[in-house]
């Protein structure tokens, strides 16, 4: 509240000279008032931009495997069922049941999703989709740098959890 007060404030002082007789000066004083107010704002909200924290799940290595896998061609159900299917990816730990198998069957299925659903524009649109992508782009270069025995390092769950799970 206080940091709309002080904005509001810097812009009426600067609409205030800025109908002052001489409006070359004016002028000047109002950008440089506007500007500082604008300056001052990004100062001020940079802080808490920044300082979300993600809490990224505990790893685990018996789950129980799905078998759904596969598209049914409804974008709504596919992008719940492949978001799923990566949370559960991003949460297994070194050794866990099957791991091989769920990486090679998640790559397929997110590449099916992708190749399929970015054709459509109005569904390539979506901030649903483009957001899914992404995480989709994190986990399918994980696998194809590292494999599927290997889990995902904290680092990049955390990044794709902050997408999936936001």
């Amino acid at each position: 509240m206080k940091f709309q007060t002080f904005v509001l404030s810097a812009l009426l002082l600067g609409s205030t000279t800025a109908f002052s007789s001489d409006q070359s000066t004016a002028r000047r004083s109002f950008i440089k008032t506007a500007g500082s107010a604008a300056v001052a704002s990004v100062v001020t909200a940079a802080p808490f931009a920044a300082s979300a924290e993600v809490v990224v799940p505990e790893q685990f290595t018996s789950y129980e495997f799905p078998s759904d896998w596969g598209l049914s061609f409804n974008y709504e159900q596919d992008a719940a069922k492949v978001r799923n299917h990566m949370v559960t990816a991003t949460g297994l730990g070194k050794g866990a049941d099957r791991m091989e198998d769920y990486g090679k069957n998640m790559k397929k299925e997110m590449v099916d999703f992708v190749s399929y659903y970015r054709r459509f524009p109005n569904v390539a649109g979506k901030p649903s989709f483009s957001t899914l992508y992404t995480s989709i782009n994190v986990l399918a270069g994980h696998y194809t740098s590292y494999g599927y025995k290997y889990p995902l390092p904290e680092k990049r769950v955390s990044n794709s959890c902050n997408d999936l799970i936001f």
